[in-house]
Protein backbone atom coordinates (compact mmCIF):
# COMPACT_ATOMS: atom_id res chain seq x y z
CA UNK A 1 0.00 0.00 0.00
CA UNK A 2 1.65 3.40 -0.80
CA UNK A 3 1.09 6.20 1.17
CA UNK A 4 -1.16 7.88 0.04
CA UNK A 5 -3.78 4.89 0.08
CA UNK A 6 -2.79 4.60 3.42
CA UNK A 7 -3.71 8.37 4.26
CA UNK A 8 -6.94 7.93 2.31
CA UNK A 9 -7.67 4.80 4.23
CA UNK A 10 -6.96 6.37 7.69
CA UNK A 11 -9.29 9.32 6.66
CA UNK A 12 -11.89 7.35 6.09
CA UNK A 13 -11.50 5.12 9.42
CA UNK A 14 -11.78 8.95 11.17
CA UNK A 15 -14.53 10.02 9.30
CA UNK A 16 -16.46 6.58 9.85
CA UNK A 17 -15.63 6.97 14.17
CA UNK A 18 -16.55 10.48 13.88
CA UNK A 19 -20.25 9.49 12.40
CA UNK A 20 -20.82 7.27 14.67
CA UNK A 21 -19.61 9.31 17.52
CA UNK A 22 -22.58 12.02 16.19
CA UNK A 23 -24.77 9.35 16.11
CA UNK A 24 -24.42 6.60 18.39
CA UNK A 25 -26.60 3.25 18.27
CA UNK A 26 -29.57 3.31 19.88
CA UNK A 27 -30.83 0.08 21.74
CA UNK A 28 -34.35 -0.28 22.26
CA UNK A 29 -35.61 -3.67 24.34
CA UNK A 30 -39.24 -3.80 25.05
CA UNK A 31 -40.86 -6.61 27.49
CA UNK A 32 -44.37 -5.48 26.90
CA UNK A 33 -45.37 -4.88 23.18
CA UNK A 34 -45.07 -8.82 22.50
CA UNK A 35 -47.05 -11.38 24.11
CA UNK A 36 -44.44 -14.03 23.94
CA UNK A 37 -41.58 -12.77 22.88
CA UNK A 38 -38.67 -9.82 24.30
CA UNK A 39 -38.47 -7.11 21.37
CA UNK A 40 -34.78 -6.25 20.38
CA UNK A 41 -34.54 -3.05 18.40
CA UNK A 42 -31.24 -1.36 17.15
CA UNK A 43 -30.34 2.07 15.47
CA UNK A 44 -27.22 2.62 13.65
CA UNK A 45 -25.25 3.92 11.38
CA UNK A 46 -24.75 1.48 8.48
CA UNK A 47 -21.61 -0.23 7.71
CA UNK A 48 -20.37 -3.42 6.75
CA UNK A 49 -20.86 -6.45 9.02
CA UNK A 50 -22.75 -4.90 11.81
CA UNK A 51 -26.06 -7.15 11.37
CA UNK A 52 -23.87 -10.34 11.96
CA UNK A 53 -22.26 -8.62 14.73
CA UNK A 54 -25.84 -7.89 15.80
CA UNK A 55 -26.39 -11.71 15.41
CA UNK A 56 -23.74 -13.09 17.23
CA UNK A 57 -23.94 -11.19 20.25
CA UNK A 58 -27.92 -12.44 20.71
CA UNK A 59 -26.66 -15.72 19.38
CA UNK A 60 -23.51 -16.46 21.72
CA UNK A 61 -26.41 -15.43 24.67
CA UNK A 62 -27.46 -18.51 23.34
CA UNK A 63 -31.44 -16.78 22.93
CA UNK A 64 -33.36 -17.93 20.44
CA UNK A 65 -34.09 -15.56 17.20
CA UNK A 66 -38.23 -16.16 16.26
CA UNK A 67 -38.65 -13.15 14.10
CA UNK A 68 -36.94 -10.15 12.89
CA UNK A 69 -37.08 -7.94 10.45
CA UNK A 70 -34.23 -5.61 8.85
CA UNK A 71 -33.97 -2.67 6.52
CA UNK A 72 -30.26 -0.85 6.14
CA UNK A 73 -30.98 0.99 2.61
CA UNK A 74 -28.78 4.36 2.73
CA UNK A 75 -26.96 5.20 5.43
CA UNK A 76 -28.95 3.82 8.55
CA UNK A 77 -29.27 0.41 10.16
CA UNK A 78 -32.66 -0.36 11.85
CA UNK A 79 -33.25 -3.90 12.99
CA UNK A 80 -36.01 -5.52 15.02
CA UNK A 81 -35.51 -9.22 16.62
CA UNK A 82 -37.94 -10.94 18.47
CA UNK A 83 -35.79 -12.69 20.50
CA UNK A 84 -36.32 -16.05 23.97
CA UNK A 85 -34.57 -17.70 26.02
CA UNK A 86 -33.48 -21.28 25.55
CA UNK A 87 -36.39 -22.66 27.27
CA UNK A 88 -39.09 -20.26 24.56
CA UNK A 89 -39.98 -17.62 27.52
CA UNK A 90 -39.25 -13.99 26.95
CA UNK A 91 -35.59 -12.56 28.33
CA UNK A 92 -35.76 -11.03 32.11
CA UNK A 93 -32.74 -11.41 33.21
CA UNK A 94 -31.20 -8.08 33.55
CA UNK A 95 -27.87 -9.20 33.74
CA UNK A 96 -28.51 -10.51 30.04
CA UNK A 97 -30.43 -7.33 29.16
CA UNK A 98 -27.71 -4.64 30.14
CA UNK A 99 -24.83 -6.94 28.42
CA UNK A 100 -26.90 -6.53 25.12
CA UNK A 101 -27.53 -2.38 25.45
CA UNK A 102 -23.69 -2.61 26.67
CA UNK A 103 -22.22 -4.75 23.37
CA UNK A 104 -24.82 -2.89 20.55
CA UNK A 105 -25.49 0.46 22.09
CA UNK A 106 -23.35 3.71 22.31
CA UNK A 107 -20.33 1.81 23.92
CA UNK A 108 -19.95 -0.26 21.81
CA UNK A 109 -18.84 2.62 18.26
CA UNK A 110 -15.58 3.26 20.03
CA UNK A 111 -14.64 -0.31 19.71
CA UNK A 112 -13.37 -1.78 16.13
CA UNK A 113 -15.14 -4.50 16.06
CA UNK A 114 -17.37 -6.20 18.72
CA UNK A 115 -16.36 -8.61 21.33
CA UNK A 116 -18.51 -11.65 21.66
CA UNK A 117 -19.71 -12.70 24.72
CA UNK A 118 -19.09 -16.81 25.44
CA UNK A 119 -15.34 -16.01 23.41
CA UNK A 120 -13.19 -16.63 25.74
CA UNK A 121 -10.51 -13.97 25.83
CA UNK A 122 -7.36 -15.50 27.69
CA UNK A 123 -3.60 -16.72 27.13
CA UNK A 124 -4.35 -19.48 29.23
CA UNK A 125 -4.68 -21.87 26.40
CA UNK A 126 -3.16 -22.51 22.89
CA UNK A 127 -5.25 -23.09 19.99
CA UNK A 128 -5.21 -25.80 17.60
CA UNK A 129 -7.11 -25.56 14.84
CA UNK A 130 -7.40 -28.81 12.57
CA UNK A 131 -8.48 -29.57 9.04
CA UNK A 132 -8.61 -32.90 6.84
CA UNK A 133 -11.10 -35.21 5.41
CA UNK A 134 -13.32 -37.05 7.39
CA UNK A 135 -13.10 -40.65 8.54
CA UNK A 136 -14.19 -43.00 11.68
CA UNK A 137 -11.82 -42.52 14.31
CA UNK A 138 -10.55 -39.61 14.01
CA UNK A 139 -10.86 -37.59 17.21
CA UNK A 140 -9.94 -40.76 18.52
CA UNK A 141 -7.10 -40.63 17.06
CA UNK A 142 -5.94 -36.96 16.88
CA UNK A 143 -7.19 -37.26 20.81
CA UNK A 144 -4.81 -40.19 21.84
CA UNK A 145 -1.87 -38.28 19.78
CA UNK A 146 -2.49 -35.05 22.22
CA UNK A 147 -2.46 -37.04 25.39
CA UNK A 148 0.96 -38.75 24.01
CA UNK A 149 2.22 -35.47 23.73
CA UNK A 150 0.89 -34.45 27.57
CA UNK A 151 -1.77 -31.99 26.26
CA UNK A 152 -4.51 -31.06 28.01
CA UNK A 153 -8.07 -30.39 26.05
CA UNK A 154 -9.38 -27.77 27.56
CA UNK A 155 -12.38 -26.84 25.33
CA UNK A 156 -13.19 -28.40 21.81
CA UNK A 157 -15.76 -28.05 18.69
CA UNK A 158 -15.71 -30.68 16.06
CA UNK A 159 -17.66 -30.53 13.00
CA UNK A 160 -18.09 -33.01 10.21
CA UNK A 161 -19.96 -32.58 6.89
CA UNK A 162 -19.54 -33.91 3.14
CA UNK A 163 -16.64 -36.09 3.97
CA UNK A 164 -14.66 -33.05 5.32
CA UNK A 165 -13.38 -32.91 9.06
CA UNK A 166 -12.86 -29.39 10.80
CA UNK A 167 -11.47 -29.07 14.85
CA UNK A 168 -10.77 -25.90 17.12
CA UNK A 169 -8.96 -27.65 19.88
CA UNK A 170 -7.83 -25.61 23.10
CA UNK A 171 -4.84 -27.43 24.70
CA UNK A 172 -3.04 -26.58 28.11
CA UNK A 173 0.50 -28.25 29.40
CA UNK A 174 -0.26 -31.39 31.42
CA UNK A 175 1.80 -30.44 33.95
CA UNK A 176 1.74 -26.98 34.33
CA UNK A 177 -1.56 -26.25 33.41
CA UNK A 178 -0.21 -23.20 31.05
CA UNK A 179 -0.15 -22.51 27.51
CA UNK A 180 2.72 -24.52 25.25
CA UNK A 181 4.53 -21.72 23.64
CA UNK A 182 8.07 -23.60 23.15
CA UNK A 183 8.46 -23.58 19.01
CA UNK A 184 9.69 -26.59 18.68
CA UNK A 185 7.06 -28.39 20.74
CA UNK A 186 4.87 -27.10 19.06
CA UNK A 187 6.41 -27.90 15.94
CA UNK A 188 6.02 -30.71 16.99
CA UNK A 189 2.68 -30.98 18.07
CA UNK A 190 1.87 -29.88 14.41
CA UNK A 191 3.66 -32.54 12.46
CA UNK A 192 2.39 -35.44 14.42
CA UNK A 193 -1.47 -34.28 14.19
CA UNK A 194 -0.43 -33.71 10.16
CA UNK A 195 0.74 -36.91 10.11
CA UNK A 196 -2.86 -38.07 11.75
CA UNK A 197 -4.68 -35.67 9.33
CA UNK A 198 -2.93 -37.20 6.18
CA UNK A 199 -5.35 -38.74 3.32
CA UNK A 200 -5.41 -41.86 1.76
CA UNK A 201 -3.73 -39.94 -1.68
CA UNK A 202 -0.96 -38.92 0.64
CA UNK A 203 -1.92 -35.42 1.27
CA UNK A 204 -1.24 -33.83 5.07
CA UNK A 205 -3.89 -31.64 6.07
CA UNK A 206 -3.72 -28.24 7.78
CA UNK A 207 -2.60 -28.61 11.63
CA UNK A 208 -2.11 -25.21 12.60
CA UNK A 209 -1.21 -24.11 16.07
CA UNK A 210 -1.33 -20.61 17.97
CA UNK A 211 0.26 -19.39 20.31
CA UNK A 212 -1.88 -17.47 23.27
CA UNK A 213 -2.95 -13.41 21.89
CA UNK A 214 -5.72 -11.53 23.42
CA UNK A 215 -7.97 -12.22 21.43
CA UNK A 216 -9.59 -15.65 20.64
CA UNK A 217 -11.38 -16.43 16.98
CA UNK A 218 -14.90 -16.81 17.70
CA UNK A 219 -15.00 -20.47 17.67
CA UNK A 220 -17.97 -20.73 15.08
CA UNK A 221 -16.61 -18.84 12.50
CA UNK A 222 -13.32 -20.51 11.94
CA UNK A 223 -15.20 -23.78 11.45
CA UNK A 224 -17.36 -22.16 9.22
CA UNK A 225 -14.23 -20.59 7.31
CA UNK A 226 -12.31 -24.26 7.59
CA UNK A 227 -15.07 -26.22 6.21
CA UNK A 228 -15.61 -23.44 3.70
CA UNK A 229 -12.01 -23.53 2.12
CA UNK A 230 -12.25 -27.51 2.61
CA UNK A 231 -15.02 -26.75 -0.11
CA UNK A 232 -17.23 -28.76 1.60
CA UNK A 233 -20.24 -27.34 -0.22
CA UNK A 234 -18.98 -29.59 -3.27
CA UNK A 235 -21.23 -32.44 -4.73
CA UNK A 236 -20.07 -35.84 -3.56
CA UNK A 237 -19.01 -38.26 -5.95
CA UNK A 238 -21.73 -39.74 -6.34
CA UNK A 239 -23.44 -36.52 -7.08
CA UNK A 240 -25.94 -36.40 -4.59
CA UNK A 241 -24.75 -33.82 -1.29
CA UNK A 242 -28.36 -34.49 0.29
CA UNK A 243 -27.24 -38.14 1.18
CA UNK A 244 -25.13 -38.31 4.47
CA UNK A 245 -22.48 -40.52 5.39
CA UNK A 246 -24.32 -43.22 6.76
CA UNK A 247 -26.81 -42.96 3.52
CA UNK A 248 -29.94 -40.84 5.60
CA UNK A 249 -31.57 -38.28 3.61
CA UNK A 250 -30.10 -34.99 5.30
CA UNK A 251 -32.92 -32.58 6.99
CA UNK A 252 -34.46 -30.76 3.59
CA UNK A 253 -32.87 -26.98 3.21
CA UNK A 254 -34.56 -25.56 0.21
CA UNK A 255 -32.51 -22.35 -1.10
CA UNK A 256 -33.38 -20.45 -4.02
CA UNK A 257 -32.08 -16.73 -5.64
CA UNK A 258 -33.36 -15.06 -8.00
CA UNK A 259 -32.81 -11.51 -9.55
CA UNK A 260 -34.94 -8.26 -8.95
CA UNK A 261 -33.59 -6.51 -12.39
CA UNK A 262 -35.73 -3.08 -11.32
CA UNK A 263 -33.40 -2.62 -7.78
CA UNK A 264 -30.67 -4.35 -8.87
CA UNK A 265 -30.57 -6.88 -5.89
CA UNK A 266 -30.81 -10.71 -5.71
CA UNK A 267 -33.40 -11.95 -3.59
CA UNK A 268 -32.31 -15.19 -1.33
CA UNK A 269 -34.68 -17.34 0.08
CA UNK A 270 -34.28 -20.02 2.73
CA UNK A 271 -36.40 -22.67 4.11
CA UNK A 272 -35.35 -24.98 6.71
CA UNK A 273 -36.09 -26.92 9.88
CA UNK A 274 -35.90 -24.31 12.27
CA UNK A 275 -32.67 -24.88 14.87
CA UNK A 276 -30.15 -22.67 17.91
CA UNK A 277 -27.85 -20.29 15.62
CA UNK A 278 -29.60 -20.81 12.00
CA UNK A 279 -29.55 -17.24 11.61
CA UNK A 280 -26.00 -16.82 12.39
CA UNK A 281 -24.76 -19.67 10.14
CA UNK A 282 -26.62 -17.90 7.22
CA UNK A 283 -25.86 -14.46 8.10
CA UNK A 284 -22.41 -15.38 8.38
CA UNK A 285 -21.98 -17.70 4.87
CA UNK A 286 -22.96 -14.23 3.07
CA UNK A 287 -21.05 -11.96 4.90
CA UNK A 288 -18.29 -13.81 4.28
CA UNK A 289 -18.65 -14.39 1.00
CA UNK A 290 -18.81 -10.60 0.70
CA UNK A 291 -22.38 -10.07 0.75
CA UNK A 292 -24.38 -7.49 2.09
CA UNK A 293 -27.97 -7.41 3.37
CA UNK A 294 -30.10 -4.35 2.68
CA UNK A 295 -33.29 -5.99 3.86
CA UNK A 296 -34.54 -9.06 5.36
CA UNK A 297 -37.07 -10.80 6.78
CA UNK A 298 -36.86 -14.26 9.29
CA UNK A 299 -39.79 -15.83 10.60
CA UNK A 300 -39.23 -19.02 12.98
CA UNK A 301 -42.14 -19.09 14.91
CA UNK A 302 -43.21 -22.39 13.76
CA UNK A 303 -41.13 -25.43 13.29
CA UNK A 304 -39.63 -24.64 10.19
CA UNK A 305 -37.70 -21.34 9.56
CA UNK A 306 -37.77 -18.59 6.55
CA UNK A 307 -35.60 -16.25 5.66
CA UNK A 308 -35.28 -14.04 2.55
CA UNK A 309 -32.82 -11.31 2.09
CA UNK A 310 -32.79 -8.58 -0.65
CA UNK A 311 -28.46 -8.36 -1.33
CA UNK A 312 -25.76 -6.94 -3.33
CA UNK A 313 -22.25 -7.68 -3.68
CA UNK A 314 -19.94 -5.82 -1.95
CA UNK A 315 -19.22 -3.93 -5.42
CA UNK A 316 -22.62 -3.52 -5.52
CA UNK A 317 -23.78 -5.59 -8.10
CA UNK A 318 -26.18 -8.67 -7.62
CA UNK A 319 -25.76 -12.40 -8.53
CA UNK A 320 -24.29 -11.96 -12.53
CA UNK A 321 -24.56 -15.19 -13.41
CA UNK A 322 -25.99 -18.64 -13.11
CA UNK A 323 -22.47 -20.01 -12.10
CA UNK A 324 -22.67 -17.27 -9.09
CA UNK A 325 -26.24 -18.10 -8.24
CA UNK A 326 -25.21 -21.94 -8.19
CA UNK A 327 -22.28 -21.14 -5.70
CA UNK A 328 -24.34 -19.15 -3.13
CA UNK A 329 -27.30 -21.83 -3.20
CA UNK A 330 -24.54 -24.42 -2.57
CA UNK A 331 -22.74 -22.44 -0.08
CA UNK A 332 -25.61 -21.58 2.08
CA UNK A 333 -27.19 -25.14 1.80
CA UNK A 334 -23.49 -26.53 3.37
CA UNK A 335 -23.64 -23.47 6.07
CA UNK A 336 -27.30 -24.72 7.60
CA UNK A 337 -26.21 -28.43 7.68
CA UNK A 338 -22.90 -28.36 9.02
CA UNK A 339 -24.37 -28.23 12.38
CA UNK A 340 -27.05 -30.42 12.15
CA UNK A 341 -26.05 -33.44 14.02
CA UNK A 342 -25.93 -36.53 12.62
CA UNK A 343 -26.14 -39.44 15.14
CA UNK A 344 -27.56 -40.08 18.50
CA UNK A 345 -26.64 -37.41 20.93
CA UNK A 346 -24.72 -38.66 24.15
CA UNK A 347 -23.64 -36.43 27.08
CA UNK A 348 -21.13 -36.98 29.45
CA UNK A 349 -20.53 -35.04 33.00
CA UNK A 350 -17.98 -36.16 35.45
CA UNK A 351 -14.67 -34.56 37.16
CA UNK A 352 -12.27 -33.46 34.35
CA UNK A 353 -8.73 -35.20 34.19
CA UNK A 354 -6.00 -35.59 31.98
CA UNK A 355 -6.42 -38.16 29.19
CA UNK A 356 -10.68 -38.14 29.64
CA UNK A 357 -11.24 -36.71 25.78
CA UNK A 358 -8.63 -39.81 24.50
CA UNK A 359 -10.12 -42.54 26.54
CA UNK A 360 -13.80 -41.69 25.85
CA UNK A 361 -13.74 -41.76 22.13
CA UNK A 362 -11.06 -44.85 21.72
CA UNK A 363 -13.91 -46.78 23.88
CA UNK A 364 -16.65 -45.18 20.84
CA UNK A 365 -14.35 -46.74 18.49
CA UNK A 366 -13.67 -49.42 20.05
CA UNK A 367 -17.47 -50.58 19.82
CA UNK A 368 -17.37 -49.56 16.15
CA UNK A 369 -19.05 -45.20 16.70
CA UNK A 370 -17.87 -42.84 14.98
CA UNK A 371 -18.06 -39.54 16.09
CA UNK A 372 -19.54 -36.83 14.03
CA UNK A 373 -19.51 -34.11 16.09
CA UNK A 374 -18.08 -33.24 19.49
CA UNK A 375 -18.56 -29.93 21.86
CA UNK A 376 -15.96 -30.18 25.03
CA UNK A 377 -16.02 -27.98 27.67
CA UNK A 378 -14.28 -27.94 30.77
CA UNK A 379 -15.43 -25.74 33.73
CA UNK A 380 -14.68 -25.19 37.38
CA UNK A 381 -12.76 -29.14 37.41
CA UNK A 382 -15.49 -30.79 35.82
CA UNK A 383 -15.79 -32.25 31.95
CA UNK A 384 -19.12 -31.39 30.02
CA UNK A 385 -19.20 -32.44 26.84
CA UNK A 386 -21.69 -33.97 24.23
CA UNK A 387 -21.08 -36.20 21.47
CA UNK A 388 -22.92 -37.50 18.33
CA UNK A 389 -22.23 -40.75 17.77
CA UNK A 390 -22.85 -43.16 14.43
CA UNK A 391 -22.02 -46.93 13.61
CA UNK A 392 -18.80 -47.05 11.40
CA UNK A 393 -21.02 -49.21 9.17
CA UNK A 394 -23.97 -47.58 8.07
CA UNK A 395 -26.46 -48.66 10.56
CA UNK A 396 -28.23 -48.11 13.10
CA UNK A 397 -26.54 -47.71 16.59
CA UNK A 398 -27.18 -51.02 18.78
CA UNK A 399 -28.84 -50.11 21.68
CA UNK A 400 -27.01 -52.88 23.45
CA UNK A 401 -23.63 -51.24 23.00
CA UNK A 402 -24.74 -47.63 23.99
CA UNK A 403 -25.76 -49.79 27.24
CA UNK A 404 -22.76 -51.71 27.65
CA UNK A 405 -20.62 -48.29 27.22
CA UNK A 406 -22.76 -47.08 29.64
CA UNK A 407 -22.15 -49.41 32.24
CA UNK A 408 -18.31 -49.02 32.13
CA UNK A 409 -18.68 -45.58 32.09
CA UNK A 410 -21.37 -45.01 34.34
CA UNK A 411 -25.08 -44.66 33.61
CA UNK A 412 -24.98 -40.92 35.64
CA UNK A 413 -21.90 -40.03 33.74
CA UNK A 414 -23.27 -40.97 30.12
CA UNK A 415 -26.31 -40.29 29.36
CA UNK A 416 -28.55 -40.79 25.93
CA UNK A 417 -30.43 -37.43 25.48
CA UNK A 418 -32.87 -36.52 22.43
CA UNK A 419 -34.50 -38.64 20.18
CA UNK A 420 -33.85 -42.55 20.63
CA UNK A 421 -34.81 -43.49 16.80
CA UNK A 422 -31.17 -43.83 15.61
CA UNK A 423 -31.14 -46.71 18.15
CA UNK A 424 -31.30 -50.51 16.95
CA UNK A 425 -33.00 -52.82 19.23
CA UNK A 426 -30.88 -55.49 21.00
CA UNK A 427 -30.79 -58.54 19.89
CA UNK A 428 -29.83 -61.60 22.74
CA UNK A 429 -26.70 -62.67 20.04
CA UNK A 430 -25.66 -59.29 19.23
CA UNK A 431 -22.38 -58.70 20.28
CA UNK A 432 -20.72 -55.91 22.23
CA UNK A 433 -17.52 -56.06 21.05
CA UNK A 434 -16.39 -54.29 24.04
CA UNK A 435 -12.72 -54.78 25.29
CA UNK A 436 -11.26 -52.94 27.43
CA UNK A 437 -14.28 -51.40 29.43
CA UNK A 438 -13.20 -52.16 32.74
CA UNK A 439 -10.22 -49.93 32.63
CA UNK A 440 -12.06 -47.19 32.60
CA UNK A 441 -13.60 -47.57 36.10
CA UNK A 442 -9.62 -48.07 36.96
CA UNK A 443 -6.87 -45.02 37.45
CA UNK A 444 -4.75 -46.77 35.86
CA UNK A 445 -6.68 -46.02 32.19
CA UNK A 446 -4.47 -43.11 32.29
CA UNK A 447 -1.34 -44.04 31.96
CA UNK A 448 -2.02 -46.36 28.57
CA UNK A 449 -1.17 -44.51 25.18
CA UNK A 450 -2.11 -43.97 21.68
CA UNK A 451 -3.79 -47.20 20.27
CA UNK A 452 -2.99 -47.41 16.46
CA UNK A 453 -5.92 -48.13 13.99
Amino acid sequence: MDVCSSVSHNTDDEYAKFIRRMNPPRVVIDNEVCKDATVVKVDSVNRPGILLEVVQVLTDLNLSIRKAYVSSDGGWFMDVFNVTDQDGNKVTDELVLDYIRKALGPESCFMSSMKSVGVKQSSDFTVIELTGSDRPGLLSELSAVLRDLQCNVVNAEIWTHNTRAAAVVQITDEETGCAITDPERLSKIKKLLGNVLMGSNGRIHEAKTMVPSSEVTHTDRRLHQMMFAGRDYEQRANGDDAVDKVGRLRPDVDVDVVNWHDRDYSIVTIRSKDRPKLLFDTVFTLTDMKYMVFHAKIDAEGPEAHQEYYLRHTDGSPVKSEAERQRVIRCLRAAIQRRVSEGLKLELCTTDRVGLLSNVTRIFRENSLTVTRAEVKTKEGKALNTFYVSDVSGYQVNAKTIDAIRQVIGQTILKVKGKTGGLKPASPESPTRFLFGGLFKSRSFVNFGSIRS
